[in-house]
Formats: C-alpha cells, sequence, structure tokens
C-alpha cells in the first residue's frame, strides 16, 4: 500500500488530516433523487447492557446491505516508461432504488474505471454521475434490480450531541464489511475540501468528529447513530502514522442531502457565495477597533470586486495593526447575525451559509459598522469552482 496523502489541518495541534478512502495499490485494483427520513426507535439507546450486542448486531445485518465496496482504476502517467495503473478502494452506500451510490469524491476522482462490490459478492460497473471536490461528495451509479438495492435511511445531523453513539461501517484497508463503533467526538469541525485546488480553496464546515475507527479504504463509507440512519459520510482522519488514532472526520447529513440531489440531477452543486474573506473576532481583534473585548463575530477582512458582498456594500477591513507579533487587518464590518441567526465565529457563518443558503437567495446580515448595528441584503452568488 502506498503512503496516503496527509493534508494539514488547524485543529487543536495542527495534526495531519489523511484521507481515509484513499487505499492504494501498485497494481490495478480488481476489476428519484431524495433518500428517505428515518422514523426507526433508538435501538442501542434503549438496549440493556445485556441487549447491546444484539443491537448491533441488528443494525449491522439492516445497514450492511446498504454499504459497497468501491474499486477505482486510475491511470498513472509517467513520462519514463509506459502508462501504469493503480487502484484505489473505497466505500460508498447506496441513496436511492434507482441505483444511485454517494461515495466521496477523492475516492472516484482522475478514475479510468469503477468497480461496485455489494456485500454479497456481485461486482458491477459503475457510471460516474456527479462529483463535486468542494463538498468531496460524489454519485455513481448501478444497473441492478431494484429488489437487490436497499437505500440507507438518512438523520438529521443537526440535532447531533457530543456524547451520542457513532458506528462506522465501510471496507478499511479492503476489508468489506468492517463496523466499528464510538461516540460523536465533537460537532462544527473544519477541514480543507480539496487538497489538490488550484486558485481558491475553501473549507468543509459542520464536520462530525468520531472516535470510531476509521481507516485507509472506509472513505465514503457510512456513520450511524443508533438507529442505525445516516448521520455522516466517512472522510478523513487526523494521524501521525496514516492510521486511525481516535479522531475521524465524517461530511454530516445536512450537507450531504443538499449535495446529492443536485449532482443526481445535474453532475454538480452550485455552492452559495458571499463573495468575502472572513476572520474570527478575538478579545484582542475587538480591542483593536474599540469594541468590547467579549465582542464576538465575523469580520469582513477583503471583499471580492464585484462579487455579493462587494455589491450589497459590505464593508473590508482597511487598518493595519500588530498583534501578537502579527499584522492585521482590522476596522471591517462585523457579522454578527445571519437571517436572524447569531454568529459568534467565521465558523458559525460557513456552517450557516451550508446549511441554509443557496445560490439566488437574498440572505440579510447584521454587521457591526463603526459600533452599530446594520443590516445589509445580500443577494447569494455562485461559488468559484476549485
Amino acid at each position: 500500500m502506498k503512503k496516503i496523502h496527509l493534508v494539514i489541518i488547524t485543529v487543536l495541534l495542527a495534526a495531519l488530516l489523511a484521507l481515509a478512502g484513499c487505499t492504494v495499490t501498485g497494481t490495478t485494483a480488481p476489476a428519484s433523487v431524495t433518500a428517505p427520513v428515518t422514523t426507526a426507535p433508538a435501538i442501542v439507546a434503549n438496549a440493556s447492557l445485556a441487549g447491546l450486542e444484539s443491537a448491533f448486531e441488528e443494525i449491522y445485518a439492516r445497514v450492511n446491505p446498504s454499504v459497497v465496496n468501491i474499486s477505482v482504476v486510475q491511470k498513472v502517467d509517467n513520462p519514463f516508461t509506459t502508462s501504469q495503473y493503480s487502484g484505489v478502494l473505497g466505500s460508498g452506500f447506496l441513496w436511492d432504488k434507482a441505483g444511485h451510490i454517494v461515495t466521496n469524491n477523492h475516492v472516484i476522482a482522475d478514475g479510468d474505471n469503477i468497480t461496485v462490490t455489494f456485500y454479497d459478492g456481485t461486482e458491477v460497473p459503475g457510471t460516474l454521475i456527479g462529483a463535486d471536490a468542494d463538498s468531496d461528495l460524489a454519485v455513481i451509479k448501478v444497473d441492478m434490480p431494484t429488489d437487490a438495492i436497499e437505500p440507507l435511511q438518512i438523520a438529521d445531523s443537526t440535532q447531533l450531541k457530543v456524547g451520542q453513539m457513532a458506528i462506522a461501517i465501510g471496507n478499511p484497508f479492503g476489508l468489506q464489511g468492517t463496523m466499528t463503533t464510538g461516540i460523536i467526538s465533537g460537532l462544527g469541525r473544519l477541514i480543507a475540501a480539496n487538497e489538490n485546488a488550484v486558485g481558491p480553496t475553501y473549507s468543509i464546515p459542520d464536520i462530525i468528529q468520531t472516535d470510531a475507527a476509521i481507516n485507509p479504504g472506509n472513505s465514503g463509507g457510512v456513520l450511524l447513530d443508533d438507529t442505525g440512519s445516516l448521520i455522516g459520510v466517512t472522510n478523513s482522519i487526523a494521524t501521525t502514522t496514516g492510521t486511525s488514532a481516535g479522531v475521524g472526520f465524517a461530511i454530516p447529513s445536512a450537507i450531504v442531502e443538499k449535495v446529492v440531489p443536485a449532482l443526481i440531477e445535474t453532475g454538480h452543486f452550485d455552492h452559495p457565495y458571499i463573495g468575502a474573506s472572513i476572520l474570527s473576532l478575538t478579545s484582542a481583534l475587538s480591542t483593536a477597533m474599540d469594541l468590547p473585548a467579549n465582542q464576538r463575530g465575523a469580520m469582513v477582512s477583503t471583499v471580492t470586486v464585484n462579487g455579493p458582498a462587494d455589491k450589497a456594500g459590505l464593508r473590508a477591513s482597511g487598518k493595519t495593526v500588530t498583534i501578537n507579533g502579527q499584522e492585521i487587518e482590522v476596522g471591517g464590518d462585523v457579522i454578527i447575525a445571519y437571517n436572524g441567526q447569531t454568529v459568534k465565529s467565521s465558523d458559525d457563518l460557513i456552517t450557516l451559509l451550508a446549511r441554509t443558503g443557496t445560490a439566488g437567495d437574498v440572505v440579510t446580515l447584521t454587521v457591526l459598522r463603526d459600533g452599530q448595528e446594520v443590516q445589509v441584503a445580500v443577494t447569494l452568488g455562485v461559488r468559484p469552482v476549485s
């Protein structure tokens, strides 16, 4: 197995973020749009200690047939030899009876051939329907009888709490149908959307952190709640070794439910766009702007010329101060609410935009400008593609 790519993230102590689904081999690997919303009972939460094993067994038996192994052949360009091929192994899950399967974009990116293996060993070719690097999601399609397809139920990730049960099913290191368990360790994390982006780079917000073991090959697999319903798509891990260190990340179902239907319908997803770079307001920044030290919000650092924020009249920073030895521009509008919902940091704004924003919508931003609250109407644009 070749060493998987590592991405540096600024979570706690600048951990290394490794894509969880890129099990790479040196040789070729073996060759309705809306998903249903769950109303299943909380199986694990209601189980006694003695019944915990049977509860896990029931979830596995019900969900595993909806999880697939994805094998992708990629052409490797080498100027010194003839064309070579390598294999990438990942995971995916059934979205609807039409045969659409959801996985990570980094699993299928640049793939020349996709093979889907079902839990019973059935192998069928997969066709790429749509992909979005900036949410790291993709949809492929297989031709299978409808009675052989059991779509996964979807839960609302916005209702998650730290400490709740988390169950992962996928294919770590190609070991098909592997289940691991843990808890929700954290919520609202940000991770880099596309490590290979050229030009503007973005983050995926609202990420779920879990200590359920996630390893290379799990990418595109499922993170479940105690009903066996999807709360996230396993995506990456923080690691110094390339294997699980107990810090895994999953793309929340709230984002999956927005992106996937668009990928099925049009092949791409238009991310909402304000057209401004923002910075979380700290006590030091607040003090430098003559605001109360406990004032929080998202300060507008720069605005894109002729972008939505520029057209709406949002003001960028215009004064440079030195804080802890670093020169930082301050003085821009401080966004403290998005359509009436409180914004305490840049992460809050990015999350609200991802959860509720749609290109073309007119949203109301409440900003502090020269110490006074001002309402600014912004027509959201379409974010440039990485």
